[in-house]
């Protein structure tokens, strides 16, 4: 992979939210499951949406992508009953996918590749085959899933990732007879958790909340929807982030009642001290005096890399607790969190579940490791809104995996960027 150099800036301007790539991977889904013609808009090809594409028509769907209107005919949906299943680096493909395949009775080998071989899946290989449903695995990927997925009770922890629960939301309505999802342990990411649901309802699918867990009635069907897709605010963190450490950013198509946990990223950047306005589906954030903060990572995750780039420059120790799970992402997000702000001259010690972040006046810039990391590399990118000197940060195009026109939008609001070999 190319490396690529940014230079210091005063950020200053405008950009569009790009579309929620959580949002559009159960979108897709929902879609092939309906059996019918869908559009889903708008839809940028990321490499974790086209390995949810490529999967779904694995299964049979049909797909087009056409001036970021993307239609889905799921009338094919499940014709194939043996696929070869590529996730690439996508966990959410991987773990939305598997229920859904075994929900058709597909013999289905799923792959990837990164660190998605390595990630937990041991969730399904528990769960699962008391439903009818076989996994043979050495362990990691390749899994190979057949049988026929049963309706029933499915005891989930709630501290792994959100991301096993989706996938059996996503397949259980669909089933002859009702299930339930009951929690072993206090669920976290539970934003993602309501965005399943909200989607699905859009879709016609109903899901009730239980006291610990969910009731999912069975014989229900997707209707074929045309679907508009939410503004990402994991993504706009990146610019408003931006803002709040060393100029005036304004992001548009994020809205405050989105499903999306990440919009807390407004709420932590008035606690932080910057200047945060909202109107409708816009959001400004100027740069004021930051101080330091306790925050709670345990909801918000993927927040986690550009948060402690934020309190790398709040007067004070900025801690950031509950964020165990980041050690299972595509890359040990603690480790090369601290690691990347460490490289620049930041303050940053690991702890065994987060984060602890000593401000500084300024970052001084240098070389840093992207650890194949989409979140570490645009991380890198905020950093130049206060260096000293350009950071220049390795694999330049993991971007691709959840938001390919990243340097193009980061350009529109001063950024410079330029690709080194």
């Amino acid at each position: 992979m190319s490396n690529v150099a940014f230079s210091p800036f005063v950020p200053h301007g405008t950009v569009d939210a790009p579309p929620s790539k959580s949002d559009v991977h159960r979108a897709i889904i929902c879609a092939a499951l309906s059996r019918g013609v869908c559009t889903i808009a708008p839809v940028t090809l990321s490499n974790d949406i086209r390995a949810t594409i490529a999967c779904v028509e694995a299964l049979g769907a049909t797909t087009k992508l056409e001036h970021n209107v993307l239609t889905v005919d799921g009338s094919g949906m499940f014709q194939n009953k043996t696929a070869a299943l590529d996730c690439g680096e996508s966990g959410s493909t991987l773990r939305f996918m598997i229920p859904v395949a075994a929900l058709g009775g597909v013999t289905a080998v799923f792959t990837g590749s990164g660190r998605l071989p390595q990630r937990p899946i041991g969730v399904y290989t528990e769960a699962l085959p008391p439903a009818g449903v076989t996994c043979e695995t050495a362990g990691g990927l390749p899994l190979t899933v057949s049988g026929q997925l049963r309706s029933g009770d499915f005891y989930l922890p709630g501290n792994v990732s959100s991301q096993f629960i989706t996938g059996l939301l996503l397949a259980l309505p669909l089933l002859k007879g009702d299930s339930r999802i009951l929690l072993t342990s206090p669920i976290q990411s539970a934003g993602y958790i309501r965005m399943t649901i909200r989607t699905m309802a859009k879709f016609g699918i109903e899901i009730s909340l239980l006291d610990n867990g969910w009731y999912i009635r069975g014989g229900q069907h997707y209707v074929p929807t045309d679907y508009h897709s939410d503004g990402d605010w994991s993504q706009a963190a990146f610019y408003l982030v931006m803002g709040a450490i060393g100029g005036d950013v304004e992001v548009i198509g994020v809205h405050t009642d989105s499903a999306q946990g990440d919009r807390q990223i407004a709420a932590l950047l008035r606690e932080f001290g910057a200047d945060v306005n909202q109107d409708g589906d816009k959001i400004r954030v100027c740069q004021r005096p930051l101080k330091a903060i306790t925050i709670d990572a345990s909801q918000i995750p993927d927040l986690v890399p550009v948060l402690a780039v934020c309190a790398s420059f709040a007067e004070g120790v900025t801690k950031i607790e509950h964020a165990e799970r980041l050690r299972d992402k595509e890359s040990d997000r603690l480790q090369s969190t601290a690691a990347l702000l460490n490289s620049l001259g930041g303050k940053v010690r690991e702890l065994p579940d987060g984060l602890e972040i000593t401000g500084v006046e300024k970052l001084t810039g240098g070389s840093c490791d992207g650890c194949n990391d989409h979140r570490i590399l645009m991380s890198a990118a905020v950093c130049a809104a206060n260096t000293a000197n350009p950071v220049v940060c390795t694999d330049a195009e993991s971007v691709n995996k959840s938001y390919p026109d990243f340097y193009a939008d980061y350009q529109k609001v001063g950024g410079s960027c330029q690709m080194e070999s």
